[in-house]
């Protein structure tokens, strides 16, 4: 497929627009940028709500720095259920993962209390992306609380109590579930929904391996396993068990391990202290979030999925469907996965100068969002597609100064 481009003052406002507006794009926009030799096959899901802006802006700022992409665009999430049959996540798209083998994909609705189940976790679960990876990065100019914040959060993505094994409340089987666990020592209330939580010995034996790969790939200090294996002796004992077997064999990086409700304490008061840090699905989850809000929000905090066949490279904010279509939401977090996606495709020139470019547009604070101004509603803040002109000017710059 042809790179292509559209006009940076696009806003789509669902998947079925994007898709529309990628079919009529030209490439005008990218023609004085020197291209790779060998597109990039990249499966790309725009998401809802405010997704499609979002992506279609880290769509143009990956495409400006040169490194060529055959775009395979597949529609997931809540806009599309209708056109396929009530499912937020067609089969199809898993497959299209599956052949490209790298995706990027923008936010996508997950219902509170009711609905579809999340469609990150089906993703996840459909594709075995095991490895969550959130990298936690201070930059200049992004109102914190802290500076100089650096920690990769390596989170499990398929077991624990996200793994979706619930029993409703009054269901035949939450009953028979509950009389069992009765008849073998367990004390539960009649009126009990009933989550399992899985823990295994292979599961975690490969996230460790993982951790400490990735820790060592990135020239890290230290890897810190995350747990409750004081109070739940059997699934987080077995975590920090086996996470101290994998730490023996890879004895050239520092290992540690911190019970999770002491290390969110020490995160807030001494996050210097610490580096690579491994949890379950639920605490990575949780702590990735602490640590996106030392770092200036979630606008900041891009994030990566991997397993032994695929790849999937999105922002871990949710999809803010109350800002749909008005170009206002904040693409750092969204391109800073992308930047991610190019570090992985090896395209690692390419990555170090989007990740300047986007430094250079948050430490000068002028083509920024209304959350990244001193106030958020400070006049100056410019939309999603804004930012976007801002960060392929610096890229521009960055060629015309022989950084390419």
């Amino acid at each position: 497929m042809e790179q292509m481009a559209v006009s940076a003052t696009a806003t789509p406002e669902s998947a079925t627009d994007f898709l529309a507006g990628f079919e009529a794009m030209t490439r005008a926009e990218y023609r004085s940028v020197e291209s790779s030799p060998v597109a990039h096959e990249v499966t790309l899901i725009p998401g809802d709500g405010t997704g499609p802006e979002l992506t279609e802006a880290t769509r143009r700022v990956l495409e400006a720095t040169g490194v060529e992409f055959d775009w395979d665009v597949q529609e997931a999430g809540s806009d599309v259920m209708e056109k396929h049959g009530g499912s937020p996540l067609p089969d199809h798209v898993l497959d299209a993962i599956r052949e490209s083998r790298v995706a990027l994909k923008g936010p996508i609705t997950t219902p509170v209390g009711g609905g579809f189940r999340s469609v990150n976790v089906a993703l996840r679960k459909g594709l075995d992306l095991y490895g969550q990876v959130r990298p936690c990065k201070s930059y200049p100019g992004v109102r914190s609380r802290y500076e100089d914040v650096d920690i990769v959060i390596v989170r499990e993505a398929t077991e624990d109590l996200y793994a979706g094994i619930e029993y409703e409340v009054g269901s035949d089987e939450q009953k028979e579930l509950t009389e069992w666990l009765r008849a073998h020592g367990g004390q539960l209330r009649d009126d009990s929904g009933i989550s399992i939580k899985p823990i295994s010995i292979e599961g975690t034996r490969r996230i460790f391996e993982f951790a400490f790969d990735h820790a060592r790939r990135l020239g890290r200090r230290k890897v810190t396993g995350v747990h409750k294996a004081n109070i739940m002796k059997f699934t987080d004992g077995l975590w920090l068990q086996v996470s101290r077997e994998v730490a023996a064999e890879n004895s050239d990086i520092e290992f540690e391990d911190r019970i999770v409700d002491n290390l969110s304490m020490q995160l807030v008061q001494r996050p210097e202290e610490y580096d690579v840090l491994v949890l379950p699905n639920l605490y990575g989850d949780v702590l990735s979030d602490l640590c996106a809000g030392m770092i200036g929000g979630l606008g900041m905090a891009p994030g990566a999925n991997f397993g032994e066949h695929a790849a999937v490279f999105e922002p871990t904010h949710g999809s803010a469907p109350k800002y749909t279509g008005l170009n206002k939401v904040n693409p750092m977090a969204q391109m800073l996965s992308g930047m991610l996606m190019l570090r992985h495709l090896e395209e690692t020139e390419a990555a170090d100068r989007l990740e300047e470019a986007i430094a250079d547009v948050i430490r000068e604070g002028k083509s920024v969002t209304y959350d990244m101004k001193p106030t958020r509603d400070d006049p100056t803040a410019v939309g999603t597609s804004e930012v976007a002109d801002a960060i392929i000017e610096k890229l521009a710059l960055s060629v015309s100064a022989g950084k390419r």
